[in-house]
């Protein structure tokens, strides 16, 4: 129940996508910024669903994965000593890849059980040398979803000191408890300066065929691009057509399907945890359940998982893998994006606690 990764069925149109463009010949180098008919297809669903409006030729960046086109963009905006705001409970690769270009990250504590945060405190870590803040909705690992009132604020403070705002909205169909996801660019007061990373590899279970992607302005997305270019040369061009395929095909009901499986998953999960003693701060968003062990044994959050681990078999991340600072220490993370088998076996095995 540790790693992030999702062990059910690709769906059929993405699979035959890229089955099909294999044995069609499209095994070569694609355009630097992705196919067409997947820029064409992320074109539509960030009108229809994201409420963006973009140009598939101006706009849009396919690299290698989410990461990937996180990496290309702060390679391409930020220089060393930059300092980027993040609000811990953090996702790690997030502060790699910020660390890798020489940036410096600035952190904001979330308070749970709802993971909110003080705009007072927001404001103070401001400096001269701050250049952009991050904003991953629904977030991983605590499954907050920011209002549109949280990030209206946000908005303001990006406006005043003229920041940048990279969102990372890759769980953006995993909404509970009937939340609506709401991205960052689609607030028209910071469209320009919002650059909008996500990709497929969660919501079609692709993990490993890194095709992610960057919406942004122009004169951003060029920059983004000569780097994803450098870096990467290309997404796989098959994999890339698959994706393209899934978009266009799925309908609606596919991603209200994903929805509802998911909150079932998370309702299971969170039902034995709370039947042992351990408090699950129920996520509204995502597939991980971030969980209150201070009534376990260890003195800190990697005591803690080995115990569980060691105990009844169930492995955790440990709480300390995303905070900065010590306020961690009683958490450990459940990521639940796993097959039903799986999922009774695991809370089987918890019961025993």
């Amino acid at each position: 129940m540790s790693q992030g990764v999702c062990d059910l069925e690709i769906p059929l149109p993405v699979k035959q996508g890229a089955i099909e463009a294999i044995e069609q010949g499209e095994n070569h180098y694609t355009r630097y910024d992705g196919i067409e008919s997947l820029r064409k297809a992320i074109e539509h669903k960030m009108l229809s669903y994201n409420n963006v409006k973009t140009d598939p030729e101006k706009n849009i960046i396919v690299s290698s994965g989410a990461t990937g086109a996180f990496y290309s963009a702060c390679l391409a905006l930020l220089n060393p000593g930059d300092e980027v705001i993040f609000f811990e409970p953090y996702y790690g690769y997030h502060i790699s890849t910020l660390l890798a270009v020489g940036a410096v990250p600035i952190y904001v504590t979330l308070s749970p059980p709802d993971w909110t945060f003080d705009m007072d405190e927001l404001k103070q870590v401001v400096t001269s040398k701050t250049k952009g803040i991050m904003i991953c909705t629904p977030a991983n690992p605590s499954g907050k979803v920011f209002t549109k009132d949280e990030l209206e604020k946000i908005a303001d403070l990006a406006i005043k000191h003229d920041l940048f705002v990279f969102t990372d909205e890759i769980y953006e169909y995993f909404l509970y408890d009937g939340r609506k996801h709401i991205s960052p660019a689609s607030l028209d007061s910071i469209a320009e300066r919002t650059i909008t990373i996500s990709g497929y590899s969660k919501t079609f279970s692709i993990t490993g065929w890194r095709v992610g992607y960057a919406v942004c302005h122009e004169k951003w997305a060029q920059m983004i691009g000569y780097v994803s270019d450098l870096i990467y040369v290309c997404s796989p061009a098959p994999l890339q057509k698959g994706v393209a395929e899934g978009i266009n095909q799925l309908l609606p009901d596919y991603y209200q399907w994903l929805s509802h499986e998911y909150q079932i998953k998370r309702d299971q999960l969170c039902g034995t945890l709370l039947k042992i003693g351990i408090t699950p701060y129920i996520p509204h968003g995502a597939y991980y359940i971030l969980a209150d062990v201070s009534s376990l044994p260890g003195k800190t959050s990697k005591e803690k998982a080995m115990f569980i681990l060691k105990k009844v078999g169930v492995a955790t991340v440990p709480g300390e893998a995303f905070y900065a600072s010590n306020k961690g220490e009683n958490l450990v993370r459940f990521c639940f994006a796993k097959s039903n088998a799986i999922l009774e076996q695991a809370c089987e095995q918890l019961l025993k606690l």
